[in-house]
C-alpha cells in the first residue's frame, strides 16, 4: 500500500480546501467519512491517494434534527445511529430499514449514510483490476462476461448496478442533497443525485472531485404516509442487493392517493417505475392490483444473458413489498 498523509479538517470549507490545494499541487486526495469503502479500494491498489482528508472532526454531521416537519441528516451519521433513530424510524422507516440492512453491525458502527451513498460499484471486474469503464477504461467486461449481478435497467456502456442501500430509499422519500464545494453549496434532489453511465460511464454521481455530501433534508411525512424497504440476498451476511425495492405510499383509509417505487440491484442507479407507481394512484390496494404493480415495474427490463432471474424476482418482490404496506 501507498503511504499517505492525513488531514483532519475542522470544517467543511477547510476539508474542501485541503483537497482542492493537493489536486493543484499535483497530489491526489481523496475524501474520507467512515472510510470502509475507501480503504478497501486502497488496500486492493483501485486508488493510491496522497492525502486522505478526514471529515471525521467536523462537528454536526452526525446529527439528526427535526426541521420544518422534516428531517435533515447530517452525511456522517453511521448507519447503525441512522437505522435507530426514533425520528427517522418513526416517520421515514424506508430509510431505517435500508440502513439497518447493510452489510455487518461492525460496518454499520463505522460507514455512514454519505459513504453508502457515494460507495464505488462492487462489479467484480472492477475490484479485480480489470480496465473497464469504471478503472478509466473503454470497456464494460460483463456484457459478454459474468453477469448475473448486473443491470436489467439502464445499462450501456457500463452495467454494473449501484450498491447502495439507503440510496433507494432517499429517492423514493424524495429527499434534497445538500452539497458543500469550492464553489459554496448547492442542493440537488436525490433522484437527481445519480447519474447513469450513457451520461458518464466513470462516474455514478454529479459530485465533482473536491465536493462532499454534507446532509441529506427529507420533507415532512404526509398523514397517510407509509414506506419500507425490502431486499433479497444472494447470501445471509456482508452482501449488497441482488434486488431490493423501498416503496413509499401515501394511503387514507385503503385507498392509495399515491406511489414512489424506487428499485435497487438492478440498475446504475435507484431506478423508479413511474408506470407501476401509476396503477396504485386512486385504487384500493388488492392482492391483484398487487400482481400488476410488479408486472408493469418490471415491463421495460432488459436482462443479459445470465441475469434474467432478476425479472420475476424483482416482479415478486414489488407484490410482495406493496402488500406488507397496506395489510
Amino acid at each position: 500500500m501507498k503511504s499517505f498523509t492525513n488531514a483532519n479538517p475542522r470544517n467543511l470549507p477547510q476539508a474542501v480546501k485541503t483537497a482542492q490545494q493537493a489536486r493543484a499541487a499535483g497530489r491526489t486526495a481523496a475524501i474520507a467519512g467512515g472510510g470502509s469503502d475507501l480503504l478497501g479500494m486502497i488496500k486492493d491498489h483501485l486508488v493510491a491517494p496522497d492525502i486522505l482528508v478526514h471529515l471525521r472532526a467536523v462537528k454536526g454531521l452526525d446529527q439528526v434534527a427535526a426541521e420544518s416537519g422534516g428531517a435533515r441528516i447530517g452525511g456522517l451519521i453511521t448507519l447503525d445511529a441512522l437505522a435507530g433513530h426514533s425520528l427517522v424510524r418513526g416517520r421515514y422507516a424506508a430509510l431505517a430499514e435500508a440502513a439497518e440492512s447493510v452489510a455487518t453491525p461492525q460496518i454499520r458502527n463505522v460507514g455512514t449514510l454519505a459513504g453508502n451513498v457515494c460507495q464505488r460499484p462492487w462489479c467484480w471486474y472492477f475490484r479485480n483490476g480489470f480496465p473497464c469503464y469504471k478503472a478509466g477504461g473503454n470497456q464494460c467486461f460483463s456484457v459478454t462476461g459474468e453477469n448475473q449481478f448486473h443491470a436489467i435497467f439502464g445499462g450501456g456502456p457500463s452495467f454494473i448496478v449501484h450498491p447502495s442501500d439507503t440510496a433507494p430509499a432517499l429517492v423514493a422519500l424524495d429527499a434534497q442533497f445538500r452539497i458543500v464545494g469550492p464553489a459554496g453549496e448547492r442542493t440537488i434532489a436525490a433522484a437527481d443525485f445519480f447519474v447513469l453511465p450513457k451520461q458518464n460511464a466513470a462516474r455514478e454521481n454529479a459530485l465533482a472531485d473536491d465536493e462532499v455530501l454534507a446532509s441529506i433534508h427529507l420533507p415532512a411525512a404526509a398523514t397517510g404516509m407509509r414506506s419500507t424497504y425490502h431486499k433479497i440476498l444472494d447470501r445471509e451476511a456482508w452482501t449488497h442487493a441482488v434486488v431490493s425495492a423501498a416503496i413509499v405510499l401515501d394511503m387514507d383509509q385503503g385507498v392509495c392517493r399515491s406511489a414512489r417505487i424506487v428499485l435497487g440491484g438492478v440498475a446504475p442507479i435507484p431506478w423508479r417505475v413511474p408506470a407501476a407507481e401509476r396503477l396504485l394512484a386512486g385504487q384500493r390496494v388488492t392482492p391483484e392490483l398487487a400482481a400488476q404493480v410488479g408486472e408493469a415495474a418490471l415491463a421495460a427490463a432488459t436482462p443479459l444473458a445470465k441475469n434474467a432471474y432478476k425479472v420475476p424476482l424483482t416482479k415478486a418482490v414489488v407484490r410482495r413489498t406493496v402488500l406488507e404496506l397496506v395489510l
